[in-house]
């Protein structure tokens, strides 16, 4: 039974990092494509707003591949040296999300004049 819930728990991780790849994959399949036909309704798109996209797709695939490492380590056991490489994997991909976020907002997290969940300043 043990072994059972441990492969699922498994596939359940591998399933979450293609889920991850596929939303980096089709976002940025999406965002060359609305860039490529340049237009959308009346406005000209431009190359920021395609930076912005690309953007977004990576940050979106980058937290759910965050996921699923967190998975896959508590089902391979808890040895040091895995869990030092999922710190230094998480570590990395925050980095990353963190300035692909600085990137695509031009500014810092804490320089934010409105709240994004309101939308209130």
């Amino acid at each position: 039974m043990e072994d059972r819930i441990k492969e699922l728990i498994e596939l359940t991780a591998i399933i979450i990092e293609v889920v991850g790849i596929l939303v980096m994959i089709i976002g940025i399949f999406l965002a060359l494509g609305r860039f490529a036909f340049k237009r959308q309704g009346t406005e000209i798109r431009s190359f920021q707003k395609i930076r912005e996209e690309l953007g977004r797709a990576i940050l979106l695939g980058l937290e759910i591949l965050i996921a699923a490492d967190i998975i896959a380590t508590v089902v391979y056991g808890a040895k040091i040296g895995q869990i030092l490489n999922l710190g230094l994997i998480i570590l990395i991909r925050t980095f990353l999300s963190f300035t692909l976020e600085v990137e695509i907002e031009g500014k810092w997290p804490w320089k934010q004049k409105r709240s994004r969940t309101t939308g209130q300043k």
